[in-house]
């Protein structure tokens, strides 16, 4: 009896929750009852971050960045030089993991996937975060990257960039454009309404 009164009010909660509630208010004469419900994580690295290396060649990654990586269970970031800008291509575990499988899945005899392996795997550095969130960026990934003190924390969403403060501002410009131009491309209307 006890199992079915305990289902039959779940039930009933999920029914008429507010109804619920405001009876559950009066009955017991209860002020404030708090709303249920599970909080969505964060989960993507969103806007731009500008930090500057410290004494010991150490950055603080902005925490909002942290905070996505620890829910994924990480306490750091892959970093590997991009290919396309002067710029550090900065990861989760999981995504670099996803490249690997994608490499590995190539042809073995075949040129790209040394390519494609040197340019990825070879080059990218596990970087794990200090007690204060600090990751020592390589200074191979600097140089590539032209940063000499400060640098910019680029929100990818599912991946983010650490760019040279006038170097990403150039960049931007660019993207901005091109993106106007190719913005068709993306359906996104398309791909929300179905």
């Amino acid at each position: 009896f006890k199992f079915l009164s305990q289902s039959f009010l779940f039930v009933l909660f999920q029914i008429c929750k507010n109804q619920l509630l405001t009876v559950l208010k009066k009955t017991h004469n209860i002020p404030y009852i708090p709303k249920c419900g599970i909080r969505k994580k964060w989960n993507m690295f969103l806007s731009t971050f500008e930090n500057r290396l410290d004494k010991k060649g150490r950055v603080s990654v902005p925490a909002s960045f942290r905070s996505y990586l620890s829910n994924l269970g990480y306490n750091g970031i892959i970093c590997y030089p991009s290919f396309n800008n002067n710029c550090i291509e900065a990861w989760p575990q999981d995504r670099i993991e996803k490249i690997s499988i994608a490499i590995e899945s190539l042809n073995p005899f075949e040129e790209k996937k040394d390519y494609f392996a040197t340019s990825i795997l070879s080059e990218s550095s596990n970087l794990q975060f200090d007690s204060e969130g600090r990751i020592l960026i390589t200074s191979k990934l600097l140089k590539h990257a032209k940063i000499k003190s400060n640098m910019l924390f680029v929100g990818q969403g599912k991946t983010f960039q650490i760019w040279e403060p006038s170097n990403y501002e150039k960049f931007k410009v660019t993207a901005k454009r091109k993106s106007n131009i190719y913005r068709a491309s993306l359906k996104w209307e398309q791909k929300l309404n179905k």
